[in-house]
């Protein structure tokens, strides 16, 4: 039986968080889910997790577990706070201690250990988590970031970052520790699944041409019309292209507030003596 999956699109951060619940038992995930942020403002607002909460509720569905693909630098994960208003378990790849070791000392953060205790479970390839009578089963899919994964449910597989539509193409592979061989390699991996399989994407940019949002697609439409990685693409040509284009991008608007708090898991600081909290912009480094 197919997973039942729900869709929310965050025009803010062009985001797609995924519902994805097993029908036999209305057991359910949620996939990279946002919080809300106001970076001119500098305020919160849980309109998009709660929104997803709506949903589960008026499905009856019961949630175990939060999937994050990685730690996102292009928005702020509402993990912490699905998992304080549903109990359910925060799930991550293993090498998030990589991210964290990088990142940790650029925001100094005192006291931080790059040991993934913040969230609840580390996995790793081939690792498989019950979801009602499904099993999700993780895949290691880096380069965008060292510590990507994706995540299989029966014929879907949420791929997060590492690939776009066909039409738009393949994540950047510049930030710290990422890697384009690398990221290559792990979309062939993705690309040599059955053809009918389903790529579910994290986000979307609507590129020229087109002028609606989507987000899903399939290995046999990846394989035929991707623009950076279709069939007859060598790992020399998608990295000089990968790098090429990476030189010419601009850092996400959010990158600076999201990672701090992406890397504990969706966590924000602990409150200063005065009672506000504060993220870190650290100058010149980035």
């Amino acid at each position: 039986m197919r997973p039942h999956i729900e869709a929310f699109f965050d025009d803010a951060t062009f985001t797609v968080t995924y519902l994805v619940s097993d029908p036999a038992t209305r057991t359910a995930a949620i996939i990279d889910p946002v919080l809300d942020y106001d970076p001119k403002a500098g305020r919160t607002s849980t309109k998009s997790a709660d929104a997803v909460l709506d949903a589960a509720k008026r499905g009856n569905f019961k949630i175990d577990w939060i999937l994050e693909t990685h730690a996102h630098a292009d928005h702020i994960s509402a993990g912490a706070y699905l998992r304080e208003k549903t109990g359910a378990k925060i799930v991550i790849g293993e090498h998030i201690t990589h991210t964290q070791a990088i990142f940790a000392p650029i925001f100094n953060m005192k006291g931080f250990k790059a040991d993934g205790a913040d969230f609840d479970r580390l996995v790793k390839d081939g690792d498989k988590i019950k979801l009602g009578a499904m099993d999700i089963e993780v895949l290691f899919t880096p380069g965008h970031t060292p510590a990507c994964i994706s995540f299989k449910i029966d014929d879907a597989v949420f791929v997060g970052d590492t690939l776009f539509m066909p039409d738009y193409g393949t994540a950047r592979a510049d930030f710290p520790g990422g890697d384009a061989g690398t990221l290559y390699r792990s979309i062939k991996r993705i690309l040599s699944l059955p053809p009918a399989t389903r790529l579910f994407m994290c986000h979307d940019y609507k590129p020229a041409g087109r002028d609606h949002y989507v987000w899903e697609t399939t290995v046999a439409e990846q394989h035929a019309k991707n623009i950076h990685v279709k069939d007859g693409v060598s790992e020399a040509e998608f990295v000089a292209m990968r790098q090429t284009r990476d030189k010419t991008l601009t850092k996400p608007v959010l990158l600076l507030p999201a990672i701090q708090v992406n890397i504990r898991a969706g966590r924000m600081p602990a409150p200063d003596d005065n009672g506000i909290a504060y993220l870190r912009i650290p100058l010149n480094k980035i």
